[in-house]
C-alpha cells in the first residue's frame, strides 16, 4: 500500500513549543484508525519512523509522538554507548503527567479507534498509556522497567501496579520478549504474566527462546528475523482484530 509521510506539530497544554510528531498514513481516501508508535530511548530515529511506515502500509494512520519534546525537538540518538547514556538522561525527564498530556493531545487530533505499539521503553509508554486511555489494543515489544521505579515513568509505584487500568479500559495486549533479554529476569517475566492474568487483561504473552533484547530492530546485531517476523505478524493480527 502506498503511504504519505510528514511531520505534524501538536499543541500540548502548558508547553511553550508544540510537540512534533512523525506521521505516516495510507495514500488513499477515507478514515484510517490510528496507531501510536512508542519510540526506543534513542528518540524519533530513522528506524522508528520505518516501523511507523510499516504500520501505515497495513492501512492505519501511524503517529510517533516525540515524548522528548520538552528537552529538544526531534531528538534522534545513535544506538551506541553514548546514545544510551544520553537516552537515560532524557528518560529521567519524561514523567507520567507529561506522557498523559502528550497522548491526550495526539488522540484529540485523531479521534476514533486507536491502538499503540511500543519498542523497549516505548513498550513501557504503551503499557502506561493503556492504563489511562481506552485504546483498542497495545503491542508491547520487550518493554523495560515495568516492575521497578528506575525511571520516572515507574513512579510513584511501578507501572505494573497500574495493570487493572488496562482491563478497565478494555485494551487487548500483546507482550513479546526474548528469553535472553537482559532487561528481564525470569522472575520478573513471571510477575508480569501473573499480573496480567490476575487483573483480567485480555492478552497474549510470547517469549522467544534464545532471543535477546532488541530482536525486532533490523539495524543491529541483536536482530532475529524469525522472532521479528512472528512478532509483527501477531501485532498485525491484533490490530486487524481490534481496529479492522
Amino acid at each position: 500500500m502506498e503511504i504519505q509521510t510528514s511531520w505534524l506539530d501538536v499543541t500540548v497544554p502548558h508547553v511553550a513549543e508544540p510537540m512534533s510528531c512523525y506521521l505516516a498514513r495510507p495514500d488513499a481516501p477515507g478514515d484510517h484508525p490510528t496507531v501510536l508508535v512508542g519510540f526506543e530511548m534513542f528518540g524519533v530515529t530513522d528506524y522508528v519512523r520505518s516501523v511507523a511506515d510499516r504500520i501505515a502500509g497495513l492501512g492505519y494512520t501511524a503517529v510517533v509522538p516525540d515524548f522528548y519534546h520538552r528537552s529538544g525537538r526531534r531528538i534522534s540518538l545513535p544506538a551506541t554507548a553514548e546514545g544510551r547514556t544520553r537516552g537515560l538522561e532524557l528518560l529521567s525527564q519524561v514523567t507520567r503527567s507529561g506522557v498523559f498530556a502528550d497522548v491526550e493531545a495526539v488522540l484529540s487530533r485523531f479521534p476514533g479507534p486507536a491502538a499503540m505499539i511500543g519498542l523497549s521503553v516505548g513498550g513501557h509508554l504503551a503499557y502506561y498509556t493503556a492504563t489511562q486511555f481506552p485504546l483498542a489494543a497495545i503491542a508491547t515489544f520487550y518493554p523495560g522497567w515495568l516492575t521497578d521505579d528506575t525511571i520516572p515513568l515507574g513512579r510513584p509505584e511501578p507501572t505494573l501496579a497500574l495493570t487493572p487500568g488496562i482491563a478497565k479500559h478494555g485494551a487487548k495486549l500483546l507482550f513479546v520478549v526474548g528469553a535472553d533479554d537482559h532487561l528481564f529476569t525470569r522472575s520478573q517475566l513471571t510477575d508480569i504474566r501473573s499480573r496480567l492474568v490476575e487483573d483480567g487483561v485480555d492478552h497474549e504473552f510470547v517469549v522467544y527462546p534464545d532471543t535477546p533484547h532488541g530482536f525486532f530492530c533490523h539495524e543491529r546485531d541483536t536482530y532475529r528475523a524469525d522472532a521479528a517476523d512472528d512478532a509483527f505478524s501477531r501485532a498485525t493480527a491484533l490490530f486487524k482484530e481490534r481496529l479492522g
